[in-house]
């Protein structure tokens, strides 16, 4: 059984080209489309990889309305196909304006066939190429998603992601530890969803963000009349996750008075409520996170030593981004998917500029810096592709630390140059190979002396 050409769709309404480009492309399936119906009906049957399209069609031959319009329409239809355009009509304005409305490449009449051949087929071997990563990338989402959202390919947070599936069904109080934007609160949900409480409430409050007098009748409630514009009794967030998780994020910025009460509660599992006489007995769970070392504050007396250690039973340090190697480009097209499909459809991917950006930049502000930049440049971009441009990053210009052992150095910077390129090329072997200009055999060779997997 013969192999199935691929198609080849030729909107033009010259007949003797078409007949012309049918004969010379014996390789592909040409299938000739004469106007713009026709175009587009074709395009919805057959989803060919690849359209050449005269921007001169009829009712307007000796404009470009009509192909601008099937041009339009093959973008909303089916916006990853390749679509080569041609016309004669004011050539260099028509192939910037193409280009900018989504085309892959312009060639100008009169037609050279065998030009336009190369064109032809590097557009196909792009679209295989495209088409084998979207693929590869679902199931990198797919793979590298731990704990019901967390994205990561990076074994340091694939560690944490375990350590937290582990103490999950305990009920022992977890203190998360990392910089900010490194994910915590998406963690302690993490922990909530993977523990037997999930039908429960999860409860969140940042302790940095509200002010002192208020903060202890959000943690524990007041009773009517209890103090003025205390016009009926309230729950705190304690009570409110009864049976749940009550997450405390900048747990450091808890004050010294209202750490007593904290720990009492630790201690007997019940509360009262400001203007309250009733213990009222409570069941939360409590998971904390800060971004201070909370160690150096017990030592100068900022934080009570004994409720530092009933809030950190067990104790989960979250890596910085710039420690979780690939993780950034990663994240980085997740997020890109969500903010494409919510403000900017056109948008379909990085150019290999911003993906190489991405991977460079140490992202001070880590995981919430990268969604804050990706969603700025999903906004900005004016093309298909997001730019390092759009990302709005500039050099690093820092110096990382030397490491004095050179074979330490070395075994060091391998496995990360390895991993980034893995990274970026989504797993691929051959792709990550071509990355780092090696055979495949060799790569394989060293993903097995450094214990590292595609």
């Amino acid at each position: 059984m013969a192999e199935k050409k691929p198609i080849l769709l030729v909107v033009e309404d010259d007949e003797g080209l078409q007949a012309q480009l049918k004969w010379a492309y014996d390789d592909f399936e040409v299938v000739p489309a004469l106007d713009r119906e026709s175009a587009i009906a074709a395009l919805r049957q057959l989803e060919p990889s690849v359209v050449t399209l005269d921007l001169g069609l009829p009712p307007d031959p000796d404009g470009t309305s009509e192909g601008f319009a099937v041009l339009d329409a093959i973008m909303e239809l089916k916006p990853d196909t390749k679509v080569i355009v041609a016309s004669g009509h004011g050539a260099r304005e028509s192939a910037l304006k193409a280009i900018e409305n989504g085309a892959y490449d312009f060639y100008q009449k009169p037609v050279d066939i065998e030009a336009l051949g190369l064109i032809v087929r590097r557009a196909f071997n792009l679209h295989e190429i495209e088409d084998e990563n979207r693929r590869l990338s679902e199931r990198v989402g797919e793979d590298k998603t731990v704990l019901g959202s967390l994205i990561t390919g990076a074994p340091e947070m694939a560690k944490v992601a375990r350590t937290i599936e582990r103490v999950a069904d305990t009920n022992v109080s977890v203190m998360l530890l990392g910089a900010s934007g490194t994910g915590k609160e998406l963690l302690a949900r993490g922990l909530h969803d993977a523990s037997d409480r999930r039908d429960k409430p999860f409860v969140a409050i940042n302790c940095a963000a509200i002010p002192e007098n208020l903060l202890e009748s959000e943690l524990f409630g007041h009773e009517k009349g209890a103090f003025t514009g205390a016009v009926k009794t309230t729950e705190g967030k304690i009570e409110s996750a009864n049976g749940g998780t009550l997450f405390l994020d900048e747990v450091g910025d808890i004050p010294l008075a209202l750490q007593v009460k904290l720990l009492r509660f630790l201690q007997e599992r019940t509360i009262e409520r400001i203007g309250g006489r009733k213990e009222i007995a409570v069941d939360t769970r409590i998971v904390c996170a800060t971004h201070q070392d909370l160690e150096a504050m017990t030592a100068d007396g900022r934080f009570r030593e004994d409720l530092y250690y009933r809030l950190a039973e067990i104790v989960v340090k979250i890596p910085s981004l710039e420690e979780r190697p690939g993780d950034a480009v990663l994240l980085a097209k997740a997020f890109l998917k969500r903010f494409a499909e919510e403000m900017n459809p056109q948008v379909t991917g990085f150019g290999p500029d911003a993906l190489a950006a991405i991977d460079d930049w140490k992202w001070p502000g880590n995981v919430r810096e990268l969604e804050n930049r990706v969603k700025r440049a999903v906004i900005m971009a004016e093309g298909k592709l997001v730019g390092a441009g759009d990302l709005d990053l500039q050099e690093n210009g820092e110096d990382r630390d030397d490491v004095l052992n050179l074979k330490s150095a070395r075994e060091q910077s391998d496995r990360l140059v390895i991993r980034h390129a893995l990274a970026r090329s989504e797993g691929n072997i051959s792709n990550t190979a071509k990355l780092l200009g090696i055979s495949r055999p060799t790569l394989y060779d060293l993903l097995k002396q450094y214990d590292l997997s595609a």
